[in-house]
């Protein structure tokens, strides 16, 4: 009996699992990576440790999939996060779980979660080569090949998992919207999804890559009487552009076209305090330190490289004496620990977003199969998916799902 031949265009996190689980089921596969390496992308997430899922049940993660999450719930099924952290431990990959059920490799290396997908697929069978898919080949609607740089080769399926549109670098350059819209497919107009927020004040060039633990950030929508849109705890970013971090790219996605003056992003940089038990706690820094300049104080309170726009925006001179400052004054610092605030200016380019909305719409594949429903023997996985999650593991928890179901399914 011959062994049926699977076509995988695109070596990242959802090819590679595809190509796997199709390699298991008793199919003889070809990875198509145009890369040098494959999972270019998988190296940079959660700066280079890999947050590969999130230990919740399936529920969790459709509810921190805000488009077409409920397209998810066949392959979650399939491939839940309890065998995401699963597959991976049993082929030799232990992980851990951290804050907010995010699990990365114990190593903190995203390097060694391709390497175990790499050596996984060469195990299986799978053959990877390094070469750009041109075109999809089909007859009387059915897949039947690929073309490479001109060259026919025979498929009886064909699985695309391109990805989308962010972080072109690494490959992913909309190719896979490109197939699917020359076979007949919709594809929803990508947009950025998860990315970093452009703002209208300027950050001081030495807070530019400063990294904020355990802040509190929140958005309100100024043309609907200042309504709180989003509210978050965890990292935040300042860039030389604006806000970065996973609060603030979460918060992107809850955010629609930006007018500018529109939104306010407010960051509380002491959440664990109220304002009177800060006010307190600023009394009793003045009092021990009363001799001290205010810019001296501050060092106890933010990191050094806040100081500066700090006292600005509190509109306190750095260097008055501690046991001079009004309780105006004081008023002032504790609002600004506790609200400090920025106006959304734009989102940075979708070149820059983690992962981008849009795709291929979910109406035209079959959700139980990932198999599309205009072409037979094509399927489709990870993000080229009209699907996209909120940071956490949540995306490339989706990119396995699919792919498994993908692999399995061809």
């Amino acid at each position: 009996m011959n062994r049926k031949k699977v076509a995988v265009i695109g070596g990242g996190a959802s090819g590679m699992m595809a190509a796997i689980y199709a390699s298991n089921g008793g199919a003889d596969v070809t990875v198509f990576e145009k890369n040098k390496k494959i999972g270019r992308k998988i190296y940079i997430t959660g700066k280079g440790r890999c947050n590969v899922t999130n230990n919740c049940n399936i529920e969790t993660v459709i509810a921190n999939t805000p488009t077409n999450g409920r397209f998810l719930y066949s392959a979650l099924n399939v491939f839940s996060p309890a065998d995401t952290i699963e597959f991976f431990e049993s082929h030799g990959l232990p992980l851990k779980t951290e804050r907010g059920n995010r699990v990365f490799p114990v190593s903190d290396r995203a390097a060694d979660v391709v390497d175990t997908l790499l050596r996984t697929a060469k195990k299986s069978g799978c053959n990877i080569v390094n070469k750009t898919v041109t075109d999809i080949i089909t007859d009387n609607g059915t897949v039947c090949g690929v073309s490479v740089l001109g060259e026919r080769h025979l498929f009886d399926s064909v699985i695309i998992a391109t990805g989308g549109k962010s972080y072109p670098l690494t490959g992913s350059t909309g190719d896979g919207y490109k197939f699917a819209k020359k076979l007949g497919h919709t594809v929803i107009e990508p947009k950025a999804s998860l990315v970093p927020i452009e703002t209208v004040e300027s950050i001081d060039p030495c807070m530019d890559r400063l990294l904020l633990k355990n802040i509190s950030f929140s958005v309100t929508d100024t043309y609907n009487d200042g309504k709180e849109i989003y509210t978050d705890f965890g990292e935040m970013q300042f860039m030389r552009y604006g806000l970065s971090g996973a609060v603030v790219l979460s918060a992107s996605s809850h955010i629609g076209k930006i007018t500018e003056g529109r939104y306010k992003l407010t960051v509380d940089l002491k959440p664990a305090l109220s304002e009177r038990q800060l006010d307190a706690r600023l009394l009793r820094e003045f009092s021990a330190n009363n001799k001290k300049s205010c810019e001296y104080i501050f060092r106890f309170l933010v990191p050094n490289q806040m100081t500066g726009m700090l006292l600005s925006m509190s509109k306190v001179p750095p260097d008055k004496c501690c046991s001079e400052i009004t309780k105006a004054e004081r008023n002032a610092i504790v609002h600004i620990l506790k609200n400090l605030t920025f106006t959304a200016k734009k989102f940075r380019p979708i070149e820059e977003a983690i992962v981008t909305s849009g795709g291929v719409s979910v109406k035209e594949i079959n959700p139980k199969t990932m198999e599309s429903k205009l072409v037979k023997g094509l399927y489709f996985a990870g993000e080229v998916i009209d699907v996209d999650c909120y940071t956490g593991g949540f995306n490339l928890q989706s990119a396995f799902s699919t792919g498994v179901l993908a692999g399995c399914s061809a």
